[in-house]
């Protein structure tokens, strides 16, 4: 089997935070996933395709779901797949080219799997609290930054 290179240095906990917080979005909101994503230690910001507009509610609501989730205490997992099979159910847009014909799925318990080369720990109970500590919004682009506690 051969794989891509993974050439980010990333902080586990964050980045699978990062997946937690998408699939809250596309649950909560029906958007896609973060159309740009910038996860560091310290504080993340991810970008949302969005024409519905955000109240304070909303962020809460985004807040409290994504710590509900971790509270879970899910696993978090691997799976390796073929770009055909994957093809049905997630988007290859995303690849970069010259992928390797195989991917892998990272799966966050029940709760979220898409494709991912990146680091994660092995269950929610490492990631911490979610906080969201900004957001705006402009041009149906929702900007949220936040940091685990």
């Amino acid at each position: 089997m051969e794989l891509n290179e993974h050439n980010k240095q990333e902080y586990p906990p964050m980045h699978t935070c990062e997946h937690i917080v998408n699939r809250t979005m596309v649950n909560l909101f029906g958007c896609g996933r973060s159309v740009s994503a910038h996860i560091e230690r310290k504080k993340s910001k991810l970008d949302f395709a969005l024409d519905h507009v955000m109240t304070e509610e909303d962020i809460k609501k985004i807040e409290n779901t994504v710590n509900d989730v971790i509270k879970q205490n899910l696993t978090v997992t691997t799976e390796f797949i073929t770009q055909a099979e994957a093809a049905d159910k997630f988007d290859l847009k995303r690849l970069p080219e010259g992928a390797s014909d195989t991917v892998r799925i990272v799966k966050v318990g029940d709760y979220d799997e898409c494709l991912c080369i990146g680091l994660h720990v092995e269950n929610t109970s490492e990631i911490g609290k979610f906080k969201i500590v900004s957001y705006n919004q402009q041009n149906n682009i929702l900007r949220i930054r936040f940091k685990l506690e």
